[in-house]
């Protein structure tokens, strides 16, 4: 089996982060974003995984290539030479996905992360019997997407109706799809959008089923909501696999914490923090919601909340972070400096406060 990742453009709306890496090379649970996704396709038996890009190519590739090995599975790239949306990129890659099997392939946007059943969504491709399989999600505010009206005996898609002012449905499409090869016959190669004109498409061909997703749901494709599928993340790694997480008296909530980092006396830290790699938590330390990525030392007594420190950053002592504060990678952040939802470009050294949210060029 083969899959298609829709990795796409800038990764905008998580810069600082993306001044650095690609997007989905940025760290999540410490690991990038798009090994959650390699690794959950590798586990069900896909061999080949196709990346469908218009941005950095080589550095993907080059940063994927030792995970190619150690999964035992091939990583391609698809470039696009102008954006092709969500639906042109599978017209470009048709070559890499088409292999005579006769087998259905994945494909998945890069900024969703869940407990990826695809297990459970090959079974269900098989019995409907249809051309393509989206997995959905339900929500609370359906009318902030595009809401998939199914049939919810067989999961047969009746229709799209995009951010609806009166309610039909709470379920929104998940980013996740299992589609048959003659799909592609029905996409043409220029800009083009899978989810508004091709599904549609096949829907009206009663040939589209849909597949409610089991467990947390998050794109995580902007720093609110990347926190928010952190805590998602850890709640679904507590019922899975509670061994990964930390446990002992400076812990509160899930906390993950890699074994190379250092933790100091007196710390509190929780709920939901990551802590990567190489990093130094000094002593009286307060940590909760955020992501401490590889390399980055914080001082004593610092606390930070709500915010996510980039790589080989430093925090110093007494130092207040809160408010979705985001310090981009190798950020020096001053003694007893306190930033209320600075996000802060790489490089850069803080002496004074950031008092209200706003951007430090």
């Amino acid at each position: 089996m083969k899959a298609l990742i829709l990795v796409g453009g800038f990764g905008t709306r998580l810069r600082p982060l993306t001044l650095s890496v690609p997007k989905p090379l940025v760290d999540f649970a410490n690991k990038p974003m798009i090994l959650h996704q390699i690794e959950a396709l590798k586990a069900i038996g896909v061999t080949e995984v196709v990346l469908a890009i218009n941005y950095q190519p080589e550095v993907m590739l080059n940063f994927l290539k030792e995970f190619e090995e150690k999964l035992g599975i091939k990583i391609t790239c698809s470039q696009e030479t102008e954006p092709l949306g969500t639906a042109g990129p599978l017209a470009l890659a048709r070559d890499k996905l088409i292999d005579g099997s006769g087998e259905p392939f994945f494909v998945l946007n890069s900024d969703v992360i869940s407990e990826y059943p695809l297990k459970e969504m090959i079974s269900f491709h098989k019995v409907h019997g249809g051309e393509a399989s989206i997995m959905v999600t339900k929500v609370d505010e359906p009318s902030k997407y595009g809401v998939v009206v199914m049939e919810e005996t067989t999961g047969r898609v009746e229709r799209f109706v995009e951010k609806p002012k009166v309610f039909v449905g709470n379920k929104i499409n998940a980013g996740i799809y299992l589609i048959d090869s003659s799909v592609l016959d029905r996409i043409e190669l220029r800009p083009t959008s899978i989810e508004k004109e091709v599904f549609p498409n096949i829907a009206a061909a009663n040939k589209l089923y849909a597949m409610v997703l089991p467990g947390f749901w998050m794109d995580i494709g902007q720093p609110k909501d990347y926190i928010t599928g952190l805590r998602f993340y850890l709640d679904s790694l507590r019922k899975r696999s509670s061994a990964e997480l930390a446990s002992g008296s400076y812990f509160i909530g899930n906390v993950l914490v890699d074994e190379s980092a250092v933790i100091g006396d007196g710390c509190l830290i929780g709920p939901d923090v990551a802590i990567g790699p190489l990093c130094v938590i000094e002593s009286g330390v307060r940590l909760s919601r955020c992501s401490i990525m590889r390399g980055v030392r914080i001082k004593k007594h610092a606390c930070v909340s709500n915010s996510i420190i980039g790589w080989h950053s430093t925090v110093g002592r007494w130092a207040r972070l809160e408010n979705m504060t985001i310090l981009g990678e190798d950020v020096h952040f001053g003694d007893e400096v306190y930033s209320n939802g600075g996000v802060v470009l790489p490089h850069k050294e803080i002496k004074t406060s950031i008092l209200k949210p706003e951007i430090v060029m």
